[in-house]
């Protein structure tokens, strides 16, 4: 009785994980995949060279495209969400120096320190 427990409880812990290492596996073919068409520094016959090793061996794709490829798409990502944060500034109409006239008069009011105005000034200008 216990050990039919234990082989169901072990049946299921293996599953589980072997479902985490599949759903985390794609959500990676994914990123590369995305990153891949995104880039504008490589070209029509390098791209289909990186399809062809991501479909030929998937998983030594993914990790090769990360091992390869990683400190540019950290740069890429980065430069995208920068890009979009101020797309996002130009849309609503706030720029930098309206939020750094705001952060002004709550550190006049004593609603924030000096440290957290330094901290939070340099997040908006960076």
């Amino acid at each position: 009785m216990l050990s039919t427990i234990l082989s169901s409880v072990l049946n299921f812990a293996v599953f589980a994980f072997v479902v985490f290492i599949f759903v985390m596996w794609f959500w990676l073919l994914i990123t590369v995949i995305g990153d891949l068409f995104s880039r504008s520094d490589v070209g029509g016959f390098g791209k289909v060279l990186w399809v062809i090793l991501l479909v030929v061996l998937p998983y030594l794709g993914v990790f090769l495209y990360i091992l390869s490829q990683g400190k540019g798409m950290g740069e890429r990502k980065m430069a995208q969400v920068a890009k979009a944060r101020d797309d996002l500034r130009e849309f609503v109409g706030v720029g930098i120096a309206d939020e750094i006239a705001k952060l002004e008069k709550l550190k006049a009011d004593g609603s924030i320190t000096a440290d957290e105005f330094t901290r939070l000034r340099a997040r908006v200008i960076g």
